[in-house]
């Protein structure tokens, strides 16, 4: 499966994720996720998104969640067209 071209015919489209932690992230932690949007939510959690251009920079940024000790709640795919929040009471995949 090939990803489609960016709209300058470049490599391939970086596709955009929204990560939710347990806890809060101010948003001034954008530049340790590299300029990725950082909210911190009313209830209770940090939603952690926008591109990510492959799968080693995804791990990478996991990595940074799990050196911060902050627990991952989910990790979700959004597809173009899709809302740039999620809704807190919107399914999640749980931690095994």
């Amino acid at each position: 499966m090939t990803r489609p071209r960016t709209a300058s015919g470049g490599g391939p489209a970086a596709d955009r994720y929204a990560i939710r932690l347990r806890g809060s992230l101010a948003p001034r932690w954008a530049a340790w996720f590299d300029g990725l949007v950082v909210t911190a939510l009313g209830d209770g959690t940090t939603l952690i998104e926008g591109p990510i251009p492959d799968q080693a920079a995804l791990h990478g940024v996991l990595q940074r969640i799990r050196d911060l000790g902050l627990p991952l709640v989910s990790v979700t795919r959004i597809d173009g067209d899709g809302p740039s929040h999620t809704s807190p009471d919107a399914p999640t995949r749980a931690d095994p």
